[in-house]
C-alpha cells in the first residue's frame, strides 16, 4: 500500500508540476503568435488526445517524468509559406525569450499560489523550545540552556523549527560565531547568543543543523506506540502491527519512543524479545532488526516501523495566520527565499561545501511525495511548493537541452546582433545533453544507495 501511495503521490506531484510549466510556455507562445502543434503531459505513445480548433493536439502520454510543447518551427520541418509567421523561428528573440522563460516562471507562480493559499488558511507549527542543550557543544558554550524559545536566527525572525532549519541549512559552510535569539517566556526580552562554528555542516550527508549545534528541541512524553508497519520489513514479519505499545525489550522496561528506537539502533541482526500490550492484552513476540549504514561506517537496526502522533500541548502551538492581502507579500517572501536557498545551495555544491550524495531523484521524489501525502494536506502541499521551485530554477540553468541553455542562445544573439551558428548549437546540445544525463545517473545512484 505505500508503494502505491508514493507512486500516485509522485504522479500527481510531477503530473501537476510538468502540466502547469508546459502551460506557461504554451500561454504565452499563442499570445506572441506562435501556432502550437503539441501540448503533451507525458514522453511516449500518447494514451489520451484531442484537438482543438486552433489544430493543437492535447495529449497525455505513457511515461509521466516529463513534457513538453511542440510549436510550429521551419528548423523541425518543412513549414507552408501561408504558416511560417506563426513558426517559432521567425519570431522576435524578445518573443522567443518570452517563451522559453514563461515555463519556469510559471512554476514561481505556482509556489507563490500555493504559499499564498497556506497563509490565508492558517498553518500550525511546533513552537521552536529548546528542551535540552548537549554538554560542551557550541550551544551550551554559547549559554543556551533547555526552556528557552528561539525567536531569531541571524537576526531574521521566525516561529517554527522549520524555518529555524531553513535559516541555518543556507548559513552551510559558516565559520566564527552563528547568532541565535532567545527568550525564557512568551512575554519576556529575548537575549543574543553566539554559537561558534567551524566549516559548519560541510559535507554532512543529510545535513543536521540543529543536532551539529547541540540542540535538542523539546516534545512531549512519546509512548512507544506504533503508528506505521511498513510491510516487509523487520517489524511487520515479527507481527506487529499499527496500535502495538512495546512495553518491554529483553526484559527490560521501555519508557518511551526514544528508548525503543535507541535499543533497536544499537541491536542490527540480534534477535530481541518484545512484551506487547494489543486490545489490552500483552502479547510476547521476538524481532530481529536489520541493518543500516549510516555515515559510511556505523550500522544501526532498523524495522521499518514509525511512532503514533501525539497531541502538542497549546502552549508549544503557534498558529501562522495571514489576511489576503498581506498573505500576498509573505508568499512572494517565502518564493524568493526558497529560490535563493536552492540556487546557493547548488553553488555550494559545486564548490565542495554540500555532498553531492544530497542530489534527488525520482524514488526519493516519490518517497518524500508519498510522506507528505500521509502526513497531511498541509505537508503535501507545502513540498508541492518546494518542488515547483526546484523545478524552476534547474530549469533556468545555463545548461543547452533546459530553457536556461536556450535563453542563453537568445541573450548572445542580442548582444551580438545575430543568432548563434547552428554548429555552436548543436555542440552545446551535446555537452547539455551529457551533463543532464550524468545528473541523472548520480541521482538514481544515490537513490538506489538510499534504499539499501
Amino acid at each position: 500500500m505505500g508503494l502505491i501511495q508514493n507512486v500516485l503521490a509522485v504522479i500527481v506531484v510531477l503530473g501537476l508540476l510538468i502540466t502547469f510549466h508546459e502551460f506557461g510556455h504554451f500561454w504565452v507562445a499563442r499570445r506572441c503568435g506562435v501556432k502550437v502543434l503539441r501540448f503533451s503531459v507525458g514522453f511516449g505513445k500518447p494514451i489520451w488526445s484531442r484537438h482543438d480548433r486552433h489544430g493543437t493536439e492535447f495529449a497525455v502520454a505513457a511515461i509521466p517524468l516529463g513534457g513538453y510543447v511542440k510549436m510550429l518551427d521551419e528548423r523541425e520541418a518543412p513549414v507552408p509559406p501561408e504558416e511560417r509567421d506563426r513558426a517559432f523561428n521567425r519570431k522576435s528573440v524578445w518573443q522567443r525569450i518570452a517563451i522559453v522563460a514563461a515555463g519556469p516562471l510559471a512554476n514561481f507562480l505556482l509556489a507563490i499560489v500555493v504559499y499564498w493559499a497556506l497563509f490565508v488558511a492558517g498553518t500550525t507549527a511546533v513552537a521552536p523550545v529548546i528542551g535540552s542543550v548537549d554538554a560542551e557543544s557550541p550551544a551550551a558554550r554559547a549559554g543556551l540552556s533547555g526552556g528557552e524559545e528561539i525567536v531569531a536566527v541571524r537576526g531574521e525572525q521566525v516561529r517554527s523549527w522549520d524555518e529555524i532549519n531553513l535559516k541555518l541549512v543556507a548559513a552551510i559552510g559558516a565559520s566564527g560565531e552563528l547568532s541565535l535569539q532567545a527568550r525564557d517566556e512568551p512575554a519576556a526580552e529575548s537575549r543574543q547568543y553566539r554559537l561558534p562554528v567551524e566549516n559548519y555542516l560541510v559535507r554532512q550527508d543529510p545535513p543536521r543543523p540543529l543536532t551539529t549545534l547541540g540542540i535538542v528541541p523539546w516534545q512531549p512524553d512519546i509512548p512507544a506506540v506504533l503508528g506505521q508497519v511498513v510491510e516487509g520489513e523487520a517489524a511487520a514479519r515479527a507481527g506487529l502491527e499499527p496500535g502495538d505499545e512495546v512495553l518491554t525489550v529483553n526484559g527490560e522496561p521501555v519508557s518511551d519512543w526514544m528508548d525503543f528506537v535507541n535499543r533497536v539502533r544499537g541491536s542490527p541482526g540480534e534477535t530481541l524479545a518484545l512484551e506487547v500490550a494489543r486490545d489490552g492484552e500483552r502479547r510476547e513476540m521476538s524481532l530481529t532488526p536489520g541493518s543500516r549504514e549510516v555515515e559510511g561506517a556505523t550500522t544501526i537496526g532498523y524495522v521499518g516501523a514509525g511512532v503514533e502522533p501525539v497531541e502538542w500541548p497549546a502552549e508549544y502551538r503557534r498558529e501562522i495566520r495571514y489576511g489576503p492581502v498581506a498573505a500576498v507579500g509573505q508568499a512572494v517572501g517565502r518564493t524568493g527565499e526558497m529560490t535563493l536557498l536552492t540556487l546557493d545551495a547548488i553553488r555550494k555544491m559545486l564548490v565542495g561545501l554540500i555532498s553531492p550524495s544530497n542530489l534527488s531523484g525520482p524514488i526519493t521524489i516519490a518517497q518524500v511525495a508519498g510522506d507528505t501525502a500521509r502526513s497531511g494536506l498541509e505537508s503535501f502541499v507545502s513540498f508541492l511548493a518546494y518542488l515547483s521551485i526546484s523545478l524552476g530554477v534547474l530549469n533556468l540553468l545555463p545548461i543547452p537541452v533546459l530553457d536556461g541553455g536556450h535563453l542563453l542562445y537568445y541573450f548572445v544573439e542580442v548582444l551580438r546582433g545575430r543568432p548563434v551558428s547552428e554548429r555552436t548549437q548543436a555542440v552545446g546540445l551535446r555537452i547539455g545533453l551529457a551533463l543532464v544525463i550524468t545528473l541523472m545517473v548520480m541521482a538514481l545512484y544515490f537513490d538506489l544507495m538510499r534504499l539499501w
